[in-house]
C-alpha cells in the first residue's frame, strides 16, 4: 500500500471562498472566522468519523463492497490492515483540517480469537492513535464499543436473553471507555443498536428494561471508579437494525434515564437521521433535550426523503440545519460535544477524492447554518415573539399558578365573574417562517458581499 493513500490532494484543505472554482476549497467554512466572538471552529468542533469513511466498503444488502479500501481485503494480515486503515484516516483528517474524530474499537483495531487477544490489539493500536494525534494534533470527540457487529450479540448486548453477553458486552465497553479515558475522549457513546426487538412473541420487555439500566448504571460507577471526566452520551433512534428500539428518541431515553435515575449521568448524541426516521425534526429533538438539560452532541448527516431507512448521507441543507443550529447557540452552544460526520458516500462515488468533496460540502453546510443561526440571535425577533408569547406567565396571575399561590376554586370564580375572558391570540408562524429565510438569504448575501470586496 502507498505511503499516501489521497496522493492527489497534497495539502491542507484551504478556504477559497463562495466564488472559488476549486472543488477541493471551503467556500464557507473558516476556522478561526469570528461568529458571535467564537472562532467558527470552536463552534462546530467537528469530527470525522472512522467506521463508514474507512471501515466500510460501500456494501449493502444487494452487492458488495465498491470503495477502494485496500486494507479491508481479507487477505491481509489483520494489524497490517489496521495499521494502514489509521494511517490513512489519519492523512484525511489531517489534509481536511478538522480538529476531532470518531471511532468504534472494531475501527482501529481487529477482534482477535480470544477476549485476551481482543483486547491485546485494541491497547496495541490505541497506542499508534496516540502517536497520530501527538503529530496531527487531532483530538478524540468520543469513543464507543461495538456491541452490535459479532453474532454474539444478535439478540442485543445489554438486553440479551444471555446473562454471559451481558457479561462479554461489558468488559468490552469497560476496556474501551478506558481507552476512550487514555486517549483524553471528551465524549462516550452507548448507541444500542440491537438493544430492542424482532418479535414481541420471544421478549420479556420489563426484564429488558431492567437489565439495560444495570447496565447503564455499571458504565456510569466505572465511568466515576476509574476518573473519566468525560460525557457519558446515548444516542437514540428508533429502529433498524432491529424491529423497535428502546432509545427511540430523545423523549424516550429521557423518560427512562429518569426513572432510573439515571438522568444526571447521561446526556444524548442525536443524530440527524435518526431524529427523522422518529417522526421528528432534527430542530425537535435538539430544543427537547435542550429544554430537559440533556443535550451533548450531534451526529451530522441527512435521510432520504424517500426512503424509510438510515441513509447517511451528508448534510446539504443550510434550512433544515440553521433551526437546529439557532437551538444549540441560543442555549450557549457545546461544552464537550460536537458535529460528527457519520456519515456515508453513496456507492458510486468510487475516487478517493469523493470523500474530501463529500465532507467539504457537509462542512459548508454546516457553516452557512452557523452563520444563519447567529444572524437569528443577533437580530433578536424569533426572541422577542417568542418571549411576548408567554409574557402572561411573568405578571401576577401566571405566577401566581406557577408558584401554588393560585387554587382551582380561586381561579374558577374569576373566570365565573368574567374577571378572566381570554382571546385568542395569533401564533405568527408565517412572520417567524419568513423572519427565519430572510435570516438565510441574508447570510448569503453576504458572503457575495465579502467575496466582492476580497476580489
Amino acid at each position: 500500500m502507498e505511503d499516501s493513500f489521497f496522493s492527489e490532494v497534497t495539502d491542507r484543505i484551504r478556504f477559497g471562498g463562495i466564488d472559488s472554482t476549486n472543488p477541493i476549497s471551503f467556500r464557507v467554512y473558516e476556522a478561526n472566522r469570528l461568529v458571535l466572538g467564537k472562532r467558527m471552529e470552536d463552534h462546530l468542533r467537528i469530527a470525522v468519523c472512522l467506521w463508514h469513511s474507512f471501515n466500510w466498503p460501500g456494501s449493502d444488502v444487494f452487492g458488495v463492497g465498491t470503495f477502494d479500501r485496500p486494507w479491508l481485503d481479507p487477505r491481509l494480515e489483520p494489524m497490517i490492515a489496521a495499521r494502514a486503515k489509521l494511517d490513512a484516516a489519519f492523512e484525511f483528517i489531517r489534509k481536511l483540517g478538522v480538529p476531532f474524530f470518531c471511532f468504534h474499537d472494531r475501527d482501529i483495531a481487529p477482534e482477535g480469537g480470544t477476549f485476551r487477544e481482543s483486547r491485546a490489539n485494541l491497547e496495541t493500536m490505541v497506542a499508534e492513535t496516540e502517536t497520530h494525534m501527538a503529530r496531527s494534533g487531532v483530538k478524540l470527540l468520543w469513543g464507543t464499543a461495538n456491541l452490535f457487529s459479532h453474532p454474539r450479540y444478535a439478540a442485543g448486548a445489554a438486553t440479551n436473553p444471555d446473562p454471559e453477553v451481558f457479561a462479554y458486552a461489558a468488559a468490552q465497553v469497560k476496556l474501551m471507555l478506558e481507552m476512550t479515558k487514555r486517549l483524553d475522549g471528551a465524549n462516550y457513546v452507548l448507541w444500542g443498536g440491537r438493544e430492542g426487538y424482532e418479535t414481541l412473541l420471544n421478549t420479556d420487555i420489563g426484564r429488558e428494561e431492567a437489565q439495560l439500566a444495570r447496565f447503564l448504571s455499571m458504565v456510569a460507577e466505572h465511568k466515576h471508579r476509574i476518573g473519566f471526566k468525560g460525557t457519558l452520551l446515548i444516542e437514540p433512534k428508533p429502529q433498524e437494525p432491529t424491529k423497535h428500539q428502546y432509545d427511540y428518541d430523545a423523549a424516550t431515553v429521557h423518560s427512562f434515564l429518569a426513572r432510573h435515575d439515571l438522568d444526571r449521568e447521561y446526556r444524548l448524541n442525536l443524530e440527524v437521521n435518526h431524529a427523522t426516521l422518529a417522526g421528528h425534526s432534527f430542530q425537535h429533538e435538539v430544543a427537547y433535550a435542550i429544554s430537559h438539560g440533556i443535550f451533548g452532541s450531534v451526529d451530522a448527516n441527512r435521510g432520504d426523503y424517500q426512503n424509510g431507512w438510515d441513509t447517511d448521507q451528508f448534510p446539504n441543507s443550510v434550512d433544515e440545519l440553521s433551526l437546529a443550529v439557532y437551538e444549540i447557540l441560543r442555549s450557549g452552544g457545546f461544552t464537550t460535544g460536537g458535529f460528527n460526520f457519520d456519515t456515508k458516500l453513496r456507492r458510486q462515488s468510487l475516487d478517493r477524492t469523493d470523500l474530501f468533496h463529500a465532507h467539504i460540502g457537509g462542512i459548508d453546510t454546516l457553516a452557512r447554518a452557523l452563520l444563519a443561526a447567529a444572524l437569528m440571535i443577533e437580530d433578536g425577533r424569533l426572541e422577542k415573539l417568542r418571549r411576548e408569547r408567554y409574557a402572561g406567565w411573568d405578571d401576577e396571575l401566571g405566577r401566581s399558578i406557577l408558584s401554588g399561590d393560585a387554587l382551582f376554586e380561586m381561579l374558577a370564580g374569576r373566570v365565573e365573574t368574567g374577571e378572566i375572558d381570554p382571546r385568542a391570540r395569533s401564533g405568527h408562524q408565517e412572520l417567524l417562517e419568513n423572519i427565519v429565510n430572510q435570516e438565510i438569504w441574508s447570510a448569503d448575501q453576504r458572503a457575495v458581499a465579502e467575496a466582492a470586496q476580497k476580489r
